[in-house]
């Protein structure tokens, strides 16, 4: 066989980098859990919107934050122009659910109400170096509201939260809403007579606050530190009197947003816009009380700044404050699984009108990977019914069965594999999770009965029983074929 007649490579059958498979039980579990949130915000009266996969690379806009490079971080392609058909525009694969909100608020905004309340969820791509645990399709989970300026609707937003982390199983007293706000940030840079041109620069220090505490923030405001690395990073230049009031802003956390507030207030100084922040974040938590939300639930933290360099006025975060063990066996919390705040503005690209906004987003893997660690998802789950095949010939025989289990309500299914081995049948109803498997061989047809083998039982008595036990629990039972519908929902309880 010459060169040109080589046969052709087969395909690598392997997912793309940075993609995964999800299979039967990773499927269900995800969607029980959203729709168990979903629930949550149709109860609060918002609307499923489902939007396409792909937008033209104009309506997504700056594609994602920290990213200048144009068609960075998308998958984006330009359409073929051709006259009566393709535009010739540039499409790429939605990064978030909120770029398409936008476009959607605009191009239907003389239809839609207005506040519009919407939730949505589906998966979205970013076109950016995968990792661990980092993956380039990934779920996202989102609620906002369009159109209104009240703080209202974020005191609303943050009640949902609390009550869709609940509604999947997060017990209360495992999670905190957190509540902070940029105005009062704002303010407080006013006050520390911070310039323009530093703001940035600040912003990402104060970010750092969690991980290198009040004073390792303050280095990096004013002179500069060393990492743990002992490299050197560059201050930001501020002088102490400066990062006073910053530092004060950071760690006004008081016993209860009372004594919160009353510490925001003195840090924004004479900041009218740091004035209004903090009267915004009073009207939350008055309103969060009058719906029945305590302090366990949610509470006023300064000390979350993560997104204060994307979010126009209050910010949200919900972090999972049960612990687990990392993979170096250590204990630590949770954390985050879940952020928003108002985004004033989102509409403006495309009409040229400032349209309020607020919103959060869920991180699904993540609020998935907590439900594991709780014990909520991840456990064993049950396959179908499995009815054997003993006769060919009595293939109907066996298809009506399975028809009258699935009548009931009960997952079934026939095995349609080579059924000349009745033992690779047991195998593949072991490999399905099967709870029960039905046998009907000639013999019990004609005497109108059933074999109805419990294999979660059998399981048990094989791995644990006596041969006493054993006797006394036989995990196979015969039962009269019109009862095999009652035999297998007394097994399944």
């Amino acid at each position: 066989m010459t060169d040109t007649q080589k046969k052709p490579r087969r395909p690598r059958a392997e997912t793309p980098k940075g993609f995964r498979d999800y299979f039967g039980a990773e499927v269900t579990e995800r969607k029980d859990m959203l729709d168990r949130i979903a629930a949550v915000y149709h109860r609060h009266g918002f609307d499923a919107l489902e939007t396409s996969g792909i937008e033209t690379v104009e309506a997504l806009g700056k594609f994602l934050p920290d990213v200048d490079r144009p068609n960075a971080g998308v998958f984006a392609f330009q359409e073929e122009e051709v006259p009566g058909g393709g535009s010739g525009d540039w499409l790429a694969l939605r990064y978030d659910l909120t770029a398409p909100l936008a476009r959607v608020a605009a191009q239907f905004r003389n239809d839609l109400p207005s506040p519009y309340r919407r939730y949505a969820m589906g998966p979205v791509w970013r076109n950016e170096k995968p990792g661990p645990g980092r993956f380039r399709q990934f779920y996202q989970c989102d609620a906002d509201t369009v159109g209104s300026a009240s703080v209202a609707a974020d005191a609303e937003i943050c009640a949902m939260l609390a009550d869709a982390l609940e509604a999947v199983g997060i017990q209360r007293g495992d999670y905190i809403v957190r509540i902070n706000n940029r105005k009062v940030l704002n303010g407080v840079l006013e006050a520390a007579s911070v310039r323009p041109d530093q703001a940035d620069d600040v912003l990402r220090q104060i970010d750092k606050f969690d991980k290198v505490g009040a004073e390792g923030v303050r280095q990096l405001l004013t002179v500069g530190r060393k990492d743990d690395s002992g490299a050197e990073i560059a201050g930001v230049g501020l002088t102490d009197d400066q990062a006073g009031p910053l530092l004060a802003f950071l760690t006004s956390k008081g016993a209860d947003n009372g004594a919160t507030l009353a510490n925001l207030r003195a840090a924004v100084g004479g900041s009218a816009i740091g004035a209004e922040g903090v009267d915004e974040l009073a009207q939350i938590a008055d309103m969060l009380t009058a719906m029945g939300l305590g302090e366990d639930r949610i509470i006023i933290d300064p000390s979350i700044v993560r997104g204060l360099g994307y979010y126009t006025g209050p910010v949200f975060e919900a972090e999972l404050t049960f612990e687990i063990l990392d993979e170096k066996g250590r204990k630590r919390q949770f954390g985050s699984v879940a952020g928003g705040g108002r985004y004033d503005g989102l509409v403006e690209r495309f009409t040229g009108q400032k349209v309020p906004a607020t919103g959060i987003s869920i991180g699904v893997d993540r609020l998935l990977a907590a439900l594991r660690a709780k014990g909520l998802a991840g456990r064993d789950s049950a396959g179908p019914v499995v009815v054997t095949v003993m006769d060919r010939d009595r293939m109907a025989d066996y298809q009506a069965m399975a028809a009258e289990l699935r009548a009931a309500g009960i997952r079934a299914e026939v095995y349609l594999g080579n059924p000349k081995n009745f033992g690779n049948q047991l195998k593949y109803a072991d490999k399905r999770r099967a709870p029960i498997a039905i046998i009907q061989g000639g013999d019990e047809a004609a005497r109108g009965v059933v074999q109805v083998k419990d294999l979660i039982l059998g399981a048990k008595i094989a791995a644990e029983a006596s041969v006493e036990e054993w006797k006394s629990q036989p995990a196979q039972t015969e039962v009269p074929r019109d009862r095999l519908v009652a035999e297998v929902r007394r097994i399944l309880g």
